[in-house]
């Protein structure tokens, strides 16, 4: 099982952030429109749940466990599968039903060996999330990007809506972007 160390730098200034990881080298990855589905486990386990989703190019299968809130405290076994609404009805088969559906948007670089993900979701501040093979690894990018004062924190996508922005994610069956798939066109469903 992978260890995710990682750190996300929230309510960034995206078009300042791309202009200085371009000034330092970093390569772009891609772009992406992702959509997930997340699972509750039968029965449910605190801190854990199945994720499955597609970027545009790939669908994974995921279980994540956040066994603590350190930088270090995510453990996730991920897997690649074939198809995204075929993968859906074989867990609905086997009991799972989805328990809410999100999309967000992902810009992804690389800096020397650290992945740096652009994150903007519906209803709060796009965010950076930073994820290296070390603690120091990551916070040697985030000095290098000078974001070594700015709002850094090891919570998980749902605890940033909850603890920073008051939603509660739990509560949202659909968490999309409209037509405009911008960050100014938010549609949730309830």
């Amino acid at each position: 099982m992978k260890t995710e160390i990682e750190e996300r730098v929230l309510e960034i200034n995206k078009e300042e952030v791309i202009k200085k990881l371009e000034e330092l080298g970093a390569k772009k990855v891609g772009d992406w429109h992702q959509r997930r589905y997340v699972y509750d486990f039968m029965p449910k386990r605190e801190n854990e749940w199945i994720r499955l989703r597609n970027n545009g190019e790939e669908t994974t299968l995921t279980y994540k466990n956040i066994e603590s809130k350190d930088i270090a405290g995510t453990k996730e076994l991920e897997i690649v599968v074939s198809d995204f609404e075929e993968t859906n009805q074989l867990l609905h088969i086997m009991g799972y039903t989805p328990k809410a559906y999100q999309e967000n948007l992902r810009t992804r670089y690389y800096l020397d060996h650290i992945e740096i993900d652009i994150d903007t979701w519906p209803l709060i501040p796009t965010y950076l999330e930073i994820e290296g093979p070390s603690e120091e690894d990551v916070k040697k990018v985030e000095k290098i990007l000078g974001l070594s004062d700015a709002k850094i924190t090891t919570l998980s996508c749902q605890d940033i809506y909850l603890e920073e922005y008051g939603i509660d994610i739990n509560q949202i069956e659909e968490l999309k972007f409209g037509e405009g798939e911008g960050e100014e066109s938010e549609v949730i469903k309830l």
